[in-house]
């Protein structure tokens, strides 16, 4: 008896409750899949399964063997994924998730290099600042942003991400240079939409363990993306918290001013903001995933190349 086959046949009887599905599932007769169950009887001198007018239903026995067996099958199959996985090339349709304003500028720039790089890869880019679920839209790894909620994925930390105030020197000219925190009650302070209030949260960079402060500001302007508010900060509106991978080659450039260095800065506080590659949890990681962290994370080391000079 070819016990391998005969369990696999037994597990996918136990689970969907047909000889005939079964049969038509891995290309057997529904002879040759009774065949298989009989003998896995014979074999352990016990009934599998009451065979009634309504279907299949596990004997104790059976349901004794399904546990066990089907454990086996599985880890059986992620072997044999794992084993073949490993000396594959990165290859196949590769669906990353990015969030918009960082894709377009730190991803998305970086794709002609990953493709040359691996020429097997197909990519399928979904570019959102809404939390996709990654099982069930079927990405195979998306770029965060953020605190990381709880969740059963697995991440991997690529850079830190900061928050600074900024303006144009213009702006600044005509409306002053803000010395303390609370000299923004005085500014045009641009804001997110979705934020939660009015507010900027900040702390001493010399006492990273004491609480954040919160000051409530106001401005002329509200916006539900950031590369909005970077636009408006430029034409001199007002100004605004924004982070540094975006405002990176503006500053270097001269176009904006750090203001209120002294201090660190959030939008809210809570858990560490940070970029990170997440992908669902799997015990054999593809190569196509794989290669694209690795990618991505040479780019992205601290410091990172937006936060130089």
């Amino acid at each position: 008896m070819d016990y391998f086959t005969a369990l696999r046949v037994f597990v996918r009887a136990s689970q969907i409750k047909s000889f005939s599905a079964v049969a038509a599932e891995l290309g057997m007769e529904v002879s040759t899949v009774s065949r298989h169950i009989s003998r896995l009887e014979t074999d352990l001198e016990a009934a599998l399964f009451n065979r009634t007018t309504r279907g299949l239903h596990l004997t104790e026995a059976g349901t004794l063997l399904q546990e066990r067996a089907s454990q086996i099958m599985t880890d059986l199959d992620h072997a044999r994924e794992e084993i073949m996985l490993h000396n594959a090339s990165p290859r196949g349709l590769l669906r990353i998730n990015l969030p918009t304003a960082f894709g377009r500028r730190h991803i998305i720039p970086y794709m002609a290099e990953f493709l040359a790089a691996f020429p097997d890869i197909r990519i399928d880019v979904t570019l959102t600042d809404t939390t996709v679920d990654l099982i069930e839209s079927g990405a195979d790894v998306a770029i965060r942003i953020g605190a990381l909620p709880d969740s059963s994925l697995v991440a991997k930390r690529l850079s830190g991400q900061s928050r600074m105030i900024v303006g144009t020197p213009d702006y600044i000219r005509k409306a002053g240079l803000p010395e303390v925190p609370e000299d923004l009650f005085s500014h045009s302070c641009l804001l997110f939409t979705l934020q939660s209030g009015n507010t900027w949260h900040y702390r001493n960079s010399d006492k990273p363990d004491s609480p954040f402060e919160k000051l409530t500001v106001a401005g002329l302007m509200k916006a539900n993306d950031s590369e909005a508010i970077l636009e408006a900060t430029l034409k001199g509106i007002g100004l605004a918290l924004l982070p540094n991978w975006l405002i990176g080659k503006d500053i270097q450039a001269g176009r904006l001013v750090r203001l209120l260095a002294d201090f660190e800065w959030v939008l809210a506080p809570g858990a560490e903001r940070a970029i990170w590659a997440v992908y669902p949890p799997k015990k054999v990681v593809a190569p196509k995933v794989k290669s694209f962290i690795h990618f991505v994370s040479r780019k992205f080391k601290d410091p990172m190349y937006w936060e130089q000079n």
